[in-house]
């Protein structure tokens, strides 16, 4: 089973960017889909973004669609998400994952898939 460390969360000020990264270990990181999600307080766990193993296909939440890109360097075991024009809303931690899938019953890990440990994102109006 893959292993995932995020990083890269903080506090920034409205329209600013940040950067997160999600460092794998195992040697089938390249074999997954990889998506991140985020769970502001009080809500459910929410899909931000995907991208196939190879990173030629792409889809966004329609709430960060235009403003974030989803990349991945598959040589190092790393998928990344850049946040442009931050919103207070995009406020929660978020969470890189393998191979997303979404059912009838919503998003949920494939066989083998896993969760990282989550980066706290916090954006000020």
């Amino acid at each position: 089973q893959v292993q995932l460390v995020e990083s890269g969360g903080g506090l920034v000020q409205a329209g600013g960017s940040l950067r997160l990264s999600c460092a794998a270990s195992g040697r089938t990181f390249s074999t997954y889909v990889m998506g991140w999600f985020r769970q502001a307080p009080g809500k459910g766990r929410d899909f931000v973004a995907q991208i196939t193993w190879s990173g030629g296909l792409t889809s966004y939440a329609d709430s960060v669609q235009g403003r974030f890109t989803i990349s991945r360097d598959n040589a190092k075991n790393t998928v990344f998400l850049q946040m442009n024009n931050l919103k207070p809303e995009d406020t929660a931690v978020y969470y890189c994952a393998t191979d997303p899938r979404l059912t009838a019953s919503g998003w949920i890990l494939g066989p083998g898939g896993s969760w990282g440990q989550g980066t706290q994102v916090t954006v000020s109006s």
